[in-house]
């Protein structure tokens, strides 16, 4: 195993599996909160993923009983003795949490998280900005900000991209915890499974996902997004215009004659 070690602690692990890179949050006595560091890390992470065409899939795991408990308020919270206030560190940080949570959006691979234990705040965020999640029976979700004065105002953003309105609104103005059931039902995350088995069910759907092209999952990952932000006309116009270029690709020449001649196809990543 990998790992990626900042100045004070090895806050994320990195595993290869074959085609697939597997993050684990290793802050476990702080609940995996996104310190800094930590924050810092995953940036690099996906930094470095994306120019690794050996990758095809990543998952997104943690260790402890924690997947996620979102920012580090004790760090934020020491940085009030600035001579602003914090404001400046608060807004570096918030900023620098935007960026990495779109750059898994960004990412040419696929990103399926692995849920166990209670994913809130940053930590939903997290969970919402990934491609697909797999969560343990036993995972909470939450954006529980109101209850101390501070509106979950940037994990709203992937929320309410996931969930609708009302779903999200809910847990926004609420802040109660929904359960892995209720998460899966309202499209937080894509399954549940027994306890202790969601990493495995997480890299047993990355390595399904792993086995198509991994030029056809960039550009249909891409598409995706892209469209969602688009009216109707101009989604429709986006996506004539991926698929006719992605019918001029050789892995879709490949896949349609495989498909005909009722073959495995072979694929070439172009």
């Amino acid at each position: 195993m990998n790992v990626h070690t900042s100045a004070d602690t090895t806050v994320l692990l990195r595993e290869r599996d074959g085609p697939l890179a597997i993050l684990t949050l290793n802050r476990p006595a702080a609940r995996n909160s996104l310190s800094e560091g930590l924050l810092i890390a995953l940036s690099e992470a996906w930094h470095d993923i994306a120019a690794d065409k050996t990758v095809r899939a990543v998952v997104l795991s943690a260790n402890g009983p924690a997947f996620c408990a979102g920012h580090d308020m004790k760090e934020l919270t020491a940085r009030r003795s600035d001579t602003d206030g914090g404001r400046a560190y608060f807004r570096t940080i918030m900023t620098t949490c935007s960026a990495m949570m779109q750059q898994i959006v960004h990412l040419p691979q696929p990103v399926i998280a692995a849920v166990s234990g209670v994913a809130t705040a940053a930590g939903c965020q997290l969970v919402a900005s990934c491609d697909l999640a797999v969560a343990s029976s036993n995972a909470k979700f939450a954006t529980p900000g109101v209850d101390i004065g501070l509106f979950c105002s940037t994990p709203m953003v992937a929320l309410s991209r996931n969930v609708s309105r009302k779903h999200a609104m809910e847990m926004l103005l609420t802040g109660d915890m929904v359960q892995a059931e209720r998460a899966a039902e309202i499209g937080l995350i894509n399954r549940v499974v027994p306890a202790g088995e969601e990493l495995n069910a997480a890299i047993a759907l990355a390595k399904q996902i792993a086995s198509k092209s991994s030029y056809t999952l960039k550009i249909g990952k891409q598409a995706f997004y892209q469209q969602a932000e688009m009216t109707l006309a101009a989604a429709y116009a986006h996506a004539s215009e991926v698929m006719t270029e992605n019918m001029m690709a050789r892995d879709a020449e490949e896949g349609i004659c495989a498909f005909i001649d009722k073959r495995k196809p072979t694929w070439e990543d172009r």
